[in-house]
């Protein structure tokens, strides 16, 4: 609805700027004679429950049967060439950012994660 709003904001921006008409540029759906015409017919409220018929089956809706899946969910995003390591390189530590080595057996202990 917001996408309207705006639509027809522009156009009546537009409109002012070349000195034409609205109706050139907005289509008919969006007309004050199109929205009363949709309305003009009158609503009956709903009558309380008291006044419902029973009806002879039952309306019982259950949620539909979905499970969680275990797990962290797969990224949606496009890999590009800099997302793929050169398997010929040797694997460096996050923590001490040496070659040779992994996170896992990283021998400096002491330094913090940067």
């Amino acid at each position: 609805m917001a996408n309207i709003y705006i639509a027809l904001f522009s156009c009546f921006a537009v409109c002012r700027e070349n000195r034409s008409r609205t109706d050139t540029y907005v289509p008919e759906i969006y007309s004050r004679e199109t929205y009363r015409r949709t309305y003009q017919v009158n609503f009956h409220p709903v009558l309380s429950e008291n006044f419902w018929r029973d009806i002879p089956f039952n309306l019982t809706f259950y949620p539909p049967n979905m499970k969680k899946e275990r797990g962290r969910k797969q990224g949606k995003r496009f890999q590009g060439e800099m997302d793929y390591r050169n398997p010929d390189s040797p694997p460096r530590c996050d923590r001490c950012r040496m070659l040779g080595h992994n996170r896992k057996n990283c021998n400096n202990p002491g330094l913090s994660n940067v």
